[in-house]
């Protein structure tokens, strides 16, 4: 439709579009000339008128124009449509005398008689000048006009296509397809019966239509199911269940609206006649034949449509002569297509319910009424899904059961006279490859949805089956349709179909299924696309007048609806003509099918007149590409033998001056067609002008008139194009003939699946399906070169540039499938059924194969039959380099196209090396010893080389030993005497042994289980080998395994492959990977790098290997057979053993956390086992030795309630430990083979001790001491077990009777008999220093702990950073500053000192840090330890200890870092600078550091910030525990004490009155008016600030920042004190412990007695005698008196 677009060559509009007319077809005719100012693009023709359009958009009109006002003086000179100025044309049309244009924006312009309406505008009986039409769509809201796209004019109608692809028509008759009653129909109408398809072109005779319509793919889903005729309500399918087959039909034919037989005369009741009886048990289905008014317009018809009365359509319907649509239509209005398909639903589900029982007792495939559903037998239940789908799942899997031949067991049947079973052609093209595909399984009902409705059904195809399914096999392999960005896909078919049929036919199918199915295009699998190829999966529609049979139905019945000519499907049709009463249909293989009158031989066969479309009889050879039809004659544009194309004629032969006697009204033009048959032809006749008229590219008839558009060939350009196209409409004819005469026959053999065996069975299907898809693609792609020949010419639109990819892929595929084939030794085995079926004369092989050697073998046939679609490649070549030539060379065009046959030449190349290489390949096998044959023969494995001759032997081999190395493209195996042994290419590493002086050449290969070296003969075998092994395994491991260069041609690519790669192995010889697969990364030989190896008995490790060995971070599955659950460890690896930290989750739910050495628990570790709930939870902290709990750990039996602390040997506890239980006890002593054994000292909750012997826990035996809560004692020996009654003998003393006594007081001291803090968790600090690369505490190299620490964060990063989600934003930054290596060395200023202590901060908070892990570790032991039931009083001097000892170890593995740092209590030089600078560092951090203490240096000020905070809550909750009673009574002091107001509390106090912030009656007035009043009853107004800032004493972690709070205090007390005073002032103790003692009680600090402790344990010793020392000292007394304060 587009303007000619300028070839590069210099056009003068002479060049194009040139116009020769003529009439009739004697030799004497010579076309005449049209001169028109500009190129002509299109013709339309009308009885005695024309209508041209020009390039540019202008219309002309020539002939006889009786609707013009002023007749013209030349009729013949074409005169300028003026009306039409201004808007661009892009289509015109010509009915017999009227005509039509499209303009560029989609506008219509009808002229012309308009006596039928078929210009479209009422009240007018010509029209003389183009006015516009609007197609108005009133069902979208607002209306819409419709743009159009092209015009089809009959003699008394119009039909338009619009944008949407549906048709709209006005004027008169039934060939209008609209239920229309009344004639004419002025406006535009939607023609409903389309509505939903998509229409690729209207074609419109004197009274029929047609249409060419894409067939339903998957993206036509949305149209409703019909399941019944809407005309006369009767079901459009019927099935019918025989013995051992089902008969499917939809050969419903509909009796309404054509001439009624006689014994249905009465109009008013047509009984619905039952087009194909189905099975007895099937009820026809009500209709509706009322006549009194058609029933109510069912659910879903739009109001719009109201229902005709009966009456007044049957008259208006005779007046037309054509019989009306009758009312028996449930629908009849033009929606009806939306509304239920069903007169009585009940009655059907009623029906459907009975049949179902019977379905599934029977298991075989019945369909209910029409298939309103499909009953599936796998999915029972299933009854009811989408309802007219599921017939076509039905139907679609039936009909592959016939197509599998199963049911060729019953030739008695005679499958030819089968007529009833039809492939439904929507089925097979819907989106499932539904003709393979039995519904099965749970997606059924998703499938059946897919499946298309009942217009796919309508468009079933007819005729036999073994013809049948071979052509739905052709379409079902489309290509691809929507290329989106050139992108595509070709699926291809499963191997496994399911088949919905009864198992008795399948039981008595003889012999093993059959996939005949391989050729089958899938038509919707891969969804043609109308934007880029032309589809070639169409039917052709019809309706109108049939008197000769112009509909093409096989009978002469009118047709008032849109109805699919069954036999034109599958025929691949690309264009309809028609004439006055007969049609044409031009299909991708350039053949002609004609049908209607041939009164003149214009249907080009001897058939007069025919029914149903023949093929018209062209020469061998000649090839049809554009046809048209007039009104008696049709004129056929074809490619002869020479590239010119050249013109046929059949029909009427016109007499001069016949014209004029056949008079110019319309009515006897009618007539006229019944006179005798005129002068005419036999068959189609070569018109001899035709040559002179150079490069014709489109063909008009009309009337009696034919003309022709003919291009010059400028710069060869035409010519080219003319020729590309007829190469490939050639190659497409020659593929077609192989697929039908050769391929399918061959694979329909019976003998077929015994003589090739399976794989080269399914090599075979493969390679078919490959030949389809190339086959369909050259279809698509001839039909898209004709149109552009008919339209553009030019070379934008070229397909074979644009999508070169599609082209190449598919040719490269088809020769992967024929190169496998052949290796497999497919052709020699397709000898035998060959010569069969073909004899033993293959002169049609031969013929086909363009053969040319003398008595080839059949085999050789094949081969250069099948290797014939790759010759074409060079045709494309050829032919592109042909067309570039006719550019300028810098042009974009040139470019494109030398590009494109570059490509393809290139291809061409390589496929004829895969050629070869398959040759090679083959004749190798055919030599081979056959035993190894049959493991080694694979289809893609190619040979590379072999050392047959002794080229390569393996070194110290024995004398008689045969070694024997063959080098595949995808493996190296070494063959012996009846042994072999395959090498995948993929991990084969092949390196030279230098020659120095061994005289040998060598050649070194490691695998990964071998290493062998192989001999060569001479330097020169040596390179070769080498180069080729390199070479294949580089082809191996990109990929292009199957491009494999042969080896000659290796011209120094690549030299070698690299060592390290990816690929798979499984390792075969005895050992721990015996049959274990890896897949990850190599080096030489060896898994090294990312991997994953998987046993087969279920474990699998994923992670680092190194050497061969598991080494890095690692996960590991185990699966546990005994409890059915998995092992899992994730955590570190070394040398294949599980080493360093992990992870274990054992199957029985227990968990390790820790440390590991030969993959034993080794170091420290916690271990869970069982959840809170399960039968025996407990946890252990502590250190393991070779997977036994060793050393010192920490024990917490959950289920009793005790923990223990202490040591542990052989999982046992022996040593001294601590045990603690909820209630209270408290044991220290010692421990043996897991009992308390020995000396020990048990308290309980009360203060009451026993000190002495133990044997056994908690039972008391032998010599020992019993201390009473009250101080009384027996000393003696004891038996039994603690609190279920003692024996006791000895004595009982009561100290505080006689004073004399006093020595005898027994406090009892705890802490001895347990393991000291130094001693406790000594492995987690060694593990902290071996990760520093120390092998001892202290030993080792500084700048080697510091280049550990680094790549431990590195790595560590790398490891996060693969999973992200793990890191926040401000852990990563930390990370990032820690990567910078602090300075280390050199002498320690204030500054440093600094810096070291940021750095400490930051270190201790990230894990992967050693000492930040180190940290985390400790935090969590120490909370292990003293939470839950260790939180008891009695631990607290063992928690400070623990504190005190981790921050010596963790202080001196800081010193070992920054070796200068003076040690515990050495002082930092003072810096030379004055005063304020020393105090700068200090304030930089938190404000509650006092600048003091670091001048001295003490591990408490480095590390107890960062630690003393994550170790808070547990080591406070002892403190409050062990200070609970004297809390508690200084607690009610300072409640009574806050009850009183202000001034009584001063007062009390003592406070002396110069301090009271309030002016007394007798002081000085004059200050009265400055100082602020308290009245004598106000609260907490007194010293506020100071009150407030002491209560951040509980916010504070460490004793120094609570220090630095009470230091803040003061510093208030005596801001506040110097304002009262108005002038400096020095306290005295006397004067500042009353006002602190108020403070204090004001702060109302809960648990002071803890803080008070905490501080004392914890605080700097180098603090105790300076300023803080003395503040604390002031707290301390003061916390003493208020619990000894008496009120008074």
């Amino acid at each position: 439709m587009e303007t000619q677009r300028k070839s590069s060559g210099d056009d003068d509009g002479g060049e194009r579009g040139l116009l020769h007319t003529w009439k009739g077809y004697s030799c004497s005719v010579t076309p005449e000339r049209l001169l028109l100012p500009r190129p002509v693009l299109q013709v339309a023709l009308g009885t005695r008128h024309g209508v041209l359009l020009v390039e540019g958009g202008q219309v002309y009109s020539f002939g006889e124009l009786p609707w013009k006002q002023s007749q013209l003086p030349e009729p013949e000179k074409p005169t300028l449509e003026s009306a039409l100025s201004g808007q661009r044309v892009v289509a015109i049309a010509a009915g017999s005398f009227h005509s039509g244009a499209v303009t560029e924006d989609g506008g219509v312009h009808m002229w012309g008689d308009n006596g039928s309406g078929q210009c479209g505008l009422s009240g007018l009986s010509t029209v003389p000048n183009p006015t516009p039409v609007a197609l108005v769509d009133s069902d979208t809201n607002p209306s819409q006009t419709v743009p159009v796209l092209e015009l089809a004019c009959g003699a008394q109608h119009t039909l338009a296509l619009s944008a949407q692809r549906e048709v709209w028509a006005w004027g008169s008759g039934c060939q209008l397809g609209l239920n229309a009653t009344v004639f004419p129909v002025w406006k535009p109408q939607k023609v409903e019966h389309l509505v939903g398809r998509y229409v690729l072109q209207v074609a419109c005779g004197a009274s029929h239509s047609l249409a060419l319509v894409r067939c339903l793919g998957p993206q036509d889903l949305h149209r409703p199911p019909v399941d019944k005729c809407r005309q006369c309500n009767q079901l459009l399918y019927t099935m019918t269940d025989k013995e051992d087959h089902v008969i499917i039909s939809d050969g419903h034919y509909c009796p309404l609206g054509v001439e009624l037989t006689e014994d249905e005369g009465m109009l008013e009741k047509p009984t619905p006649t039952q087009g194909l009886k189905t099975s007895p048990s099937e009820p026809v289905l009500p209709s509706h034949t009322s006549t009194s008014a058609s029933p109510e317009p069912a659910k879903g018809a739009e109001p719009s449509s109201e229902p005709h009365q009966g009456s007044d359509k049957e008259e208006s319907g005779l007046a037309n002569g054509v019989l009306p649509s009758s009312d028996s239509d449930p629908s009849a209005q033009s929606k009806g297509v939306k509304s239920s398909p069903y007169p009585d639903e009940q009655a059907v589900k009623d029906y459907l319910k009975k049949l179902s029982d019977t379905t599934q007792a029977e298991q075989t495939v019945k369909a209910t009424a029409g298939g309103l559903h499909a009953l599936l037998p796998s999915a029972g239940g299933l009854a009811s899904t989408n309802a007219g789908s599921a017939l076509n799942s039905l139907v679609s899997s039936c009909a592959s059961a016939v197509g599998e031949r199963v049911a060729s067991t019953y030739e008695a049947l005679s499958l030819k006279k089968m007529m009833n079973l039809y492939m439904p052609s929507g089925a097979v093209k819907s989106g499932v490859p539904a003709g393979l595909t039995g519904v099965v399984g749970d997606n059924t009902a998703e499938r059946v949805r897919q499946e298309d409705s009942t217009q796919a059904k309508k468009s079933s195809s007819t005729g036999d089956i073994r013809e049948e399914e071979a052509e739905s096999l052709r379409r079902r392999l489309s290509l691809p349709g929507l290329l989106s960005q050139g992108r595509y896909a070709v699926h291809l078919l499963s191997s496994s179909y399911t088949l919905l049929l009864s198992p008795r036919l399948l039981r008595k199918a003889g012999r093993p299924r059959m996939r005949a199915v391989a050729l089958t295009p899938l038509g919707g699998a891969v969804p043609e696309s109308h934007e880029v190829f032309p589809t070639l999966q169409t039917e052709v529609w019809s309706w109108g007048n049939c008197e000769h049979g112009q509909l093409g139905h096989g009978d002469c019945l009118a047709r008032l609806q849109p109805l699919c000519i069954k036999s034109l499907n599958n025929k691949e049709v690309v264009r309809v003509a028609a004439g006055a009463h007969h049609s044409l249909a031009l299909t991708a293989q350039s053949q002609v099918f004609s049908w209607g009158s041939n009164s003149c031989g214009q249907l080009g066969h001897m058939e007069s007149p025919s029914t149903v479309p023949r093929l018209a009889k062209m020469s061998e050879g000649i090839r049809v590409w554009d046809i048209s039809a007039g009104e008696r004659h049709t004129l056929l544009l074809a490619d002869g033998d020479c590239i010119q194309p050249i013109i046929y004629y059949s029909g009427q032969q016109v007499k001069e001056g016949a014209e004029e006697s056949n008079g110019n009204r319309l009515g006897q033009q009618e007539e006229s067609e019944e006179e005798e048959q005129q002068a005419g032809t036999q068959q189609p006749v070569l018109l001899p002008f035709c040559m002179n008229l150079r490069y014709v590219s489109n063909v008009f008839a009309g009337g009696q008139r034919c003309v022709a558009l003919s291009d010059r060939n400028v710069m060869g350009f035409i010519a080219s194009l003319h020729e590309l196209a007829s190469a490939e409409r050639k190659f497409y004819c020659k593929l077609c003939h192989i697929k039908t005469q050769i391929i399918r026959p061959l694979l329909e053999l019976e003998s077929l699946s015994s003589t090739l065996g399976p794989v080269a069975l399914g090599l075979l299907q493969t390679l078919a399906g490959r030949f389809s898809l190339l086959c369909h693609l050259t279809g698509q792609h001839a039909a898209s070169l004709t149109a552009n020949l008919r339209r553009g010419r030019d070379v934008k639109s070229l397909l074979v540039l644009d999508n070169a990819g599609i082209f190449l892929d598919s040719y490269r595929e088809y020769c992967i499938a024929m190169g496998h084939f052949q290796v497999m030794g497919g052709f020699q085995a397709l000898t035998k059924p060959s010569l069969d079926f073909f004899g033993k004369s293959p002169e049609l092989l031969q013929r086909l194969s363009e053969c040319s050697e003398e008595n080839p073998t059949m085999a050789d046939l094949l081969v250069a039959l099948f290797y014939l679609p790759t010759r074409h490649l060079h045709e494309y070549g050829r032919l592109l380099l042909k067309l570039a030539t006719c550019f300028e060379v810098c042009s974009n065009d040139y470019q494109r196209l030398q590009d494109s046959c570059s490509k393809f030449e290139a291809l061409a190349l390589q496929l004829k090396r895969k050629r070869k290489d398959a040759d090679y390949t083959f004749h190798f096998w055919k030599s081979f010893p056959g035993k190894m044959t049959d493991s080694l023969r694979k289809p893609h494995r190619r040979l590379i080389c072999e050392s047959s001759n002794k080229a390569l032997t393996l070194q110290n081999a024995g004398r008689f030993s045969v070694n024997w190395f063959i080098l595949f493209n995808d493996a190296l195996v070494h063959a012996q005497f009846s042994t072999h042994h395959v090498f995948p290419l993929a991990t084969l590493w092949v390196e030279p042994i230098p020659e120095e002086n061994t005289g040998l050449y060598g050649l070194k290969v490691i695998t990964p289980e071998e290493t062998f070296t192989l001999l060569a003969s001479s330097p020169m075998e040596k390179a070769k080998w080498l180069r080729s092994i390199n070479q294949a395994v580089d082809q191996a491991l990109s990929g292009a395994g199957q491009d494999t260069a042969s080896v000659g041609s290796g011209s120094g690519q690549k030299l070698e492959p690299p060592i390290s790669r990816t690929a798979s192995y499984t390792f075969y010889k005895d050992g721990r990977l015996k049959e274990a697969t890896y897949e990850g990364r190599w080096l030489t030989g060896k898994p090294n790098g990312r991997g994953v190896l998987k046993w087969p008995d279920g474990r699998i490790y994923t992670g680092a290997f190194k050497n061969g060995l598991e080494d890095g971070f690692g996960e590991f599955v185990a699966p546990n057979k005994t409890l059915n659950k998995n092992d899992h460890y994730q955590g570190h690896w070394k040398d294949g053993k599980m080493h360093g930290l992990g992870t274990y989750r054992y199957a029985s739910g227990e968990v390790y956390d820790g440390s590991f050495q030969d993959s034993m628990r080794h170091g420290h570790g916690m271990l869970r086992s069982g959840k809170l709930n399960t039968s025996s939870p407990s946890v252990f902290i502590g250190h393991w030795l070779q997977d036994k709990k060793t050393g010192y750990g920490v024990f917490d039996d959950i289920t009793k309630g005790e923990k223990y602390m202490g040591m542990w040997q052989e999982n046992l506890r022996q040593g001294t430990g601590v045990v603690v239980t909820q209630f209270g006890l408290y044991y220290e002593g010692a421990f043996k083979d897991n009992k308390m054994m020995g000396t020990g000292i048990l308290l309980s909750e009360d203060d009451t001790t026993y000190e002495g012997e133990f044997s056994d826990d908690w039972t008391l035996n032998g010599k020992g001491v019993l201390t009473m809560a009250n101080g009384d004692y027996l000393e003696g020996s004891f038996s039994g077990e603690w609190g279920s009654g003692l024996k006791v003998a000895g004595s009982y003393f009561k100290p505080h009777l006689f004073e004399t006594d006093k020595d005898k007081t027994r406090a009892v001291k705890l802490g001895r008999l347990c393991v000291s803090a130094e001693d406790k968790w000594q492995a987690v600090f060694e593990e902290c220093w071996s990760q520093l690369g120390c092998e001892e505490p202290g030993q080792g190299e500084n700048w080697k702990a510091w280049e550990n620490i680094a790549v431990a964060l590195t790595t560590s990063r790398r490891h996060i950073e693969d999973s992200p989600e793990i890191l926040s934003r401000s852990h990563s930054r930390t990370l990032e500053s820690l990567e910078v290596i602090p300075q280390h060395v050199g002498p320690i200023t204030m500054e440093r000192y600094h810096t070291i202590r940021l750095y400490l901060i930051k270190a201790c908070d990230t894990p992967l840090h050693p000492l930040g892990r180190l940290v985390e570790t400790l935090v969590a032991v120490y909370r292990m330890t003293y939470v839950g039931v260790g939180a008891n009083r009695r631990l607290l001097p063992q928690a400070v200890n623990e504190i005190k000892s981790y921050l010596n170890h963790i202080f001196q593995i800081v010193r070992f870092l920054f070796p200068d740092l003076p040690e515990e209590g050495g002082l930092i030089p003072e810096p030379t600078t004055n005063v304020q600078d020393k105090k700068e560092p200090g304030s930089t951090d938190s404000p509650l550091e006092s600048p003091k203490p670091n001048r001295v240096v003490s591990s408490s000020a480095l590390l107890l910030p960062v630690l003393l905070p994550r170790l808070y809550p547990p080591l406070f909750t002892l403190y409050a525990l062990d200070k609970e009673r004297e809390d508690d009574v200084y607690w009610e002091c300072v409640l009574r004490l806050n009850k009183q107001p202000d001034l009584a509390l001063l007062a009390f106090l003592g406070v002396q009155q110069k301090f009271w912030p309030v002016s007394l009656p007798d002081s000085v007035p004059a200050l009265g008016d400055k100082q602020q009043v308290l009245s004598s009853s106000s609260k907490d107004a007194c010293f506020a600030s100071a009150v407030e800032t002491l209560q951040q004493i509980s916010t504070t972690f460490t004793p120094s920042d609570k220090l630095q709070v009470i230091q803040l205090t003061f510093e208030e007390i005596t801001q506040e004190v110097q304002s009262l005073l108005k002038q400096d002032f020095l306290w005295s103790m006397d004067d500042l412990f009353p006002v602190f003692l108020y403070v204090v009680l004001r702060a109302r600090i809960r648990n002071l007695g803890s803080e008070v402790s905490l501080i004392e344990d914890l605080m700097d010793p180098c603090v105790q005698h300076g300023e803080h020392g003395i503040m604390f000292t002031t707290l301390k007394a003061c916390y003493y008196q208020i619990q000894h304060e008496k009120i008074t």
